[in-house]
């Protein structure tokens, strides 16, 4: 099977295409940016596809980051993974941000926490904990730098993630053992394919996950009250 898999969830817009049982993607692109995703996703995706072979009539599925991240961001992706994959007559499936952190630290960080910290700014990070072996320890949550830090338990902590220092000031400050592996603003956009390619559309469906509500106003100041 052959997926596409694309990212407009925090500080990046990526999209790679990968082949089932092949260890790198058949064609990759990420653009580090905080804003302006909408603009330049289908752009991206268009020439990401240009260069395989088949283009979008050899997908079997697209997967996509579904949050934690940025409000505009998630609708941004979801809203495209949706339209292709309509189009296509494919599956799309959702990828948590955190889990496609986390993922290249499974099975590699033998005895050790793995965690996902990312910036969800003020202060709080989009967190969760797992065995050396990919089991929940602790769940997806929005949390302080402190309060992540105090959730490892015993450690000792392999973290990644766009906040993954700040949290491991908080762990040494706590007298634990920590390790900083990547510090990235995005997760890598083949693991992203990765977990799509074995992920279930019926349990992992794209669909945006907000860990808090989006800090919107409603426009009322022109509104005349009922009566």
């Amino acid at each position: 099977m052959r997926i596409l898999a694309i990212d407009t969830a925090l500080g990046a817009c990526s999209a790679c295409v990968l082949e089932a049982g092949e260890a790198e993607p058949l064609a990759s692109e990420e653009l580090a940016m905080e804003r302006g995703h909408a603009e330049a996703l289908m752009p991206l995706v268009e020439r990401v596809m240009k260069a395989v072979d088949g283009g979008f009539g050899s997908l079997g599925r697209v997967a996509v980051t579904v949050g934690p991240g940025s409000y505009t961001g998630l609708r941004v992706g979801v809203s495209a993974a949706r339209a292709i994959a309509f189009a296509a007559g494919i599956p799309a499936v959702g990828v948590t941000t955190v889990a496609a952190c986390a993922a290249p630290l499974i099975g590699r960080e033998s005895g050790r926490v793995i965690a996902a910290a990312l910036d969800a700014r003020h202060g709080q990070v989009w967190f969760q904990a797992l065995t050396a072996e990919g089991k929940p320890l602790v769940s997806l949550r929005q949390v302080s730098y402190r309060d992540a830090a105090r959730a490892i338990g015993a450690g000792p902590v392999s973290l990644v993630g766009s906040s993954a220092l700040a949290v491991a000031n908080e762990a040494w400050a706590i007298g634990l053992d920590a390790l900083v592996i990547d510090d990235a603003r995005a997760p890598d956009i083949a693991w992203v394919a990765r977990l799509g390619l074995i992920a279930d559309p019926e349990s992992a469906p794209p669909r945006p996950l907000y860990l808090k509500a989006p800090e919107t106003t409603p426009q009322d100041k022109a509104r005349l009250p009922r009566r």
